[in-house]
């Protein structure tokens, strides 16, 4: 396989398809090799439209689903990410080149192939935040990559003004990818970008058929 070809493709006939025409992002998916971060088992589908399984019952996502998500957030390069899932870290070093910083964050730290020289402007951190964020601090974006049923309101709060978060919402068919901005500090916008379907944050509370 050439793997460039395929990276290529990858962003051509794949993420440019779903609307993304950022080209700082698309750049950014041309410079990071895709394949370095995908379990060895599963190589030949690093450029593949599909999800990817990664141990823990957990995936990474496609590559049209990581372009549409990255052009929703409309990064700037003075912004502080929070990344709540790093998984095998592909979407956190192709953040990394497009911000300033990237706080991420896992419960499972073995899942990680960044390898040690990865980019300075990453903070790793091994927690589970399923309840919400914490500690000090405000971000510019979150990024949270597994559904939540409901959102904890600690994660809206860890936003600056302006700040944007990106999150699954829902449960079984009616999850949808939900951008939300902090226009004020008690007062949140929520725009529904599309409907898709993710395994759950580890440890969040899934809502059942009683709960009202």
């Amino acid at each position: 396989m050439n793997l460039e070809q395929a990276r290529l493709n990858m962003v051509q006939q794949q993420v440019r398809t779903w609307d993304v025409f950022e080209q700082s992002i698309l750049d950014r998916l041309l410079e990071v090799p895709r394949e370095n971060f995908v379990p060895p088992v599963f190589k030949n589908l690093a450029y593949a439209d599909t999800q990817i399984p990664i141990g823990h019952g957990q995936i990474m996502l496609s590559p049209n689903f990581e372009g549409r998500l990255l052009q929703s957030l409309n990064l700037q390069k003075t912004d502080s990410v929070l990344e709540v899932g790093t998984g095998t870290g592909y979407l956190t070093v192709v953040l990394s080149g497009l911000v300033n910083s990237v706080t991420s964050v896992d419960i499972y730290p073995n899942l990680q192939r960044l390898g040690e020289n990865y980019p300075s402007n990453i903070s790793l951190q091994t927690k589970d935040i399923a309840g919400g964020w914490i500690q000090e601090g405000g971000f510019n974006a979150i990024i949270i990559s597994g559904a939540l049923a409901t959102l904890p309101k600690s994660f809206l709060q860890a936003l600056h003004i302006n700040g944007r978060l990106f999150a699954i919402l829902g449960q079984g068919a009616a999850m949808k990818a939900t951008l939300i901005t902090r226009i004020e500090v008690e007062k949140w916008s929520y725009e529904e970008l599309f409907e898709t379907s993710l395994p759950f944050l580890i440890n969040s509370t899934i809502k059942s058929n009683f709960d009202f």
